[in-house]
């Protein structure tokens, strides 16, 4: 099984942009973990980043013609981009929707609302990189339960 992995804006910051909420690891100690956990569950993953909306809708359509599911952090895109809700809606692959914080828990009141989340199975937050890891989890049994994308 293959999933794409998009992490979105600023979190090429991670280890040194607001520790108290995302921690202190960085975005390539995280994929580290995330290819790590992939190896150990017999995935293949291709782990991108970036802080473009245009270049995370490529990615999501570019998933659609070598991945079986999406795990995606949208970032500060999950509570305004349509667009790349219509992306994942059209792909038509499954998609895990992932926040190293609990966003329910933050104190801005935008936070609490994903309007990427209608297009995905599932979310998964507040674990910090572990959120990646569990989302990992959960594809794989997705496709052990034939509900991924064949």
């Amino acid at each position: 099984m293959r999933v794409m992995v998009i992490h979105g804006p600023n979190l090429n910051l991670l280890g040194t942009r607001e520790p108290e909420w995302y921690g202190r690891r960085s975005l390539d100690e995280i994929n580290a973990m995330i290819r790590a956990e992939a190896a150990a569950l017999g995935l293949e993953v291709r782990v991108e980043q970036s802080n473009s909306e245009g270049a995370i809708i490529d990615l999501i359509h570019e998933a659609s013609g070598w991945a079986q599911a999406i795990v995606i952090n949208p970032a500060g895109y999950t509570h305004t981009s349509v667009a790349i809700y219509d992306a994942l809606k059209a792909v038509e692959l499954p998609a895990v929707e992932v926040h190293l914080s609990n966003v329910g828990a933050r104190e801005e009141e935008f936070r609490h609302r994903s309007v990427t989340a209608p297009a995905c199975v599932g979310v998964i937050a507040g674990f910090r990189a572990h959120s990646y890891l569990l989302a990992l989890r959960a594809v794989k049994d997705l496709e052990q339960q034939g509900k991924a994308a064949e």
